[in-house]
């Protein structure tokens, strides 16, 4: 499973919020915009953020746009298939899954319950 540091979280964050692809360059004045982010954006070189990318890409949650230069970058998933492609994954991993998702849905709230139940009828 492909975790992620501080600033590849960041960096995603940024380009699961963005409407269109985006530069190493805007991303670099995005993360110094941002508060919250565990990083003073402002020193960041932008040799660092495309080196995220870089590893963001080699992980397979950027793809890059070659046409274009300088080059733009773009989430391959939205947060939400992300998300769930991790739950899978970790769940694919549990030797027993059914316990597992015991745990799980033994952990969500009255809400989340409901729409789980909403989603399996529609399912």
């Amino acid at each position: 499973m492909a975790s992620l540091g501080e600033l590849e979280r960041s960096v995603m964050d940024l380009l699961w919020s963005a409407p269109e692809a985006s530069t190493a360059n805007d991303l670099r004045d995005r993360l110094a915009q941002s508060e919250g982010h565990g990083h003073e954006g402002k020193d960041l070189a932008v040799t660092t953020v495309l080196t995220v990318l870089s590893r963001l890409e080699k992980k397979g949650l950027v793809e890059r746009e070659r046409g274009t230069r300088p080059h733009r970058y773009r989430s391959v998933s939205t947060r939400e298939e992300h998300t769930a492609h991790l739950m899978h994954e970790a769940l694919g991993t549990a030797p027993d899954r059914e316990a597992v998702l015991a745990r799980f849905i033994g952990a969500v709230s009255d809400s989340e319950a409901a729409t789980l139940r909403r989603l399996l009828a529609q399912g």
